[in-house]
């Protein structure tokens, strides 16, 4: 049985990961901390500078930013964040933008209104905003959550200087190394689900109402569509028809919000829509849908806190790889056959890299779900690939050490690789 405390740590994982955001993550946290240097400076800006690690630049250059008219990129999220942002909603900062601003982002995403700007850092999220007005100089800093302001400064002097704790996970998050999956299964088993309700509910909501989006509208290259007409008429096929169709209507500029998981709202959407779908189709209970949930997003995050917030590495895998899981856990596999599920899924497509957010994620998050399903059967019918081939490992949370380690570490030069293709004409 799960300790208290260590079941309230649990709550308290699940409440930080799973976070509601309009627009993907990367562009938000820029008009989030536009809004927030505004709200500071106390007027309009005369202009305004942003500061952007590499990753934020990746995952921002190429999204439609949601209520800017289509406008792409980290200029649109900075400047639709000064003229309409209100900072106090976080990453559902630009929910209510009306036209006049909409008009005026467009005026000056062109000039030289903003300024955007490499940040020398280790830390792959991590981002500033100034913004200027006379001799008057506003500073916001975010770093290691997209929600994260860690310093704000006017005019030189400190408002908010939050000392980071480098023994906590990000700095500023319960320890997620108290997360294996052992514990997550018997937490699953165990939870009081009145304790995880409410998030539940909304990432239901938000998230299927978005694949819903997806499917009807005309976002992207309309993937989502194309696999409900391309393929049988199953499971498998809803599970990846939904999920791809609410990303690339989120990386096509939807206004719909998301419940995120890890900092991505593609993430948060790939480890909770098959899911969804999975229960409605086959008939399962509420209950056994709240715990399937509970089980997929904490496999999530375990699976991220080895990686990190950003990286080369793509989160449509572990996301994947987490809903695949749950859906063993689901058909009442066994401890261990849920491992298997996992240790076949990380050892078919941990290459797939990230270069970006776009509309293209979408193809990869089809992709990922068709390899955790194919892993399901397989681990079903109690087939696993051998530790110690490849990067298995004996057991698996070796397994998932051993592919955080690889996204983290091993992937840092091809993450700048990645970049300075992006950044090429």
């Amino acid at each position: 049985m799960i300790k208290d405390s260590m079941y309230k740590d649990y709550l308290k994982i699940l409440e930080e990961e799973l976070v509601p955001a309009m627009g993907c993550t990367e562009p938000i946290a820029i008009a989030y901390a536009s809004a927030k240097a505004r709200e500071v400076l106390g007027e309009m800006p005369e202009k305004i500078e942003v500061f952007c690690s590499g990753n934020i630049i990746k995952n921002a250059k190429c999204v439609t930013v949601p209520n800017t008219g289509n406008l792409i990129g980290i200029k649109a999220s900075a400047i639709i964040g000064v003229l309409a942002g209100k900072a106090d909603r976080e990453l559902e900062v630009i929910n209510e933008v009306d036209e006049e601003s909409i008009k005026k982002a467009k005026d000056l995403v062109d000039g030289d209104y903003c300024r955007v700007k490499v940040l020398d850092t280790e830390i792959q999220l991590h981002l500033i905003v100034k913004a200027f007005s006379g001799d008057s100089i506003s500073e916001v800093e975010i770093k290691y959550a997209h929600n994260n302001i860690s310093r704000i400064t006017k005019d030189g002097k400190d408002l908010v200087n939050v000392v980071e704790d480098k023994e906590k996970y990000l700095g500023v998050f319960v320890d997620r190394r108290i997360l294996s999956v052992e514990k997550i299964y018997e937490f699953a088993n165990t939870v009081d689900l009145e304790d995880v309700k409410e998030l539940l509910d909304k990432q239901i909501e938000y998230n299927i109402s978005i694949a819903e989006e997806g499917l009807k509208g005309a976002y992207g290259i309309g993937i989502g569509k194309v696999i409900l007409e391309s393929y049988p008429n199953t499971i498998e096929t809803k599970l990846k028809a939904y999920a791809a169709a609410a990303s690339e209507a989120r990386m096509s500029g939807s206004s719909l919000p998301v419940m995120t998981n890890s900092g991505s709202g593609n993430q948060g959407m790939t480890s909770s829509i098959p899911v969804i779908v999975y229960c409605k189709e086959n008939g399962l209970t509420e209950e056994q849908l709240y715990r399937g949930l509970v089980f997929s997003n904490l496999m999530t995050i375990h699976q991220k806190t080895g990686i990190g917030r950003l990286s080369a590495f793509c989160g449509a895998v572990s996301a994947g790889c987490a809903s695949g899981a749950a859906i063993t856990y689901l058909k009442g596999g066994s401890l261990e056959q849920i491992s298997k599920t996992v240790t076949n899924t990380l050892a078919n497509i941990s290459g797939i890299v990230c270069d970006g957010a776009k509309a293209s994620c979408a193809a990869k998050i089809a992709t990922s779900l068709d390899a955790a399903m194919m892993s399901h059967y397989l681990a079903m019918a109690n087939q696993a690939y051998n530790p110690l081939t490849g990067i298995l490992k004996e057991d698996i949370e070796r397994t998932i050490g051993a592919v955080g380690r690889l996204g983290k570490e091993g992937m840092r030069d091809t993450d700048r690789e990645i970049l300075e293709i992006m950044l090429e004409d």
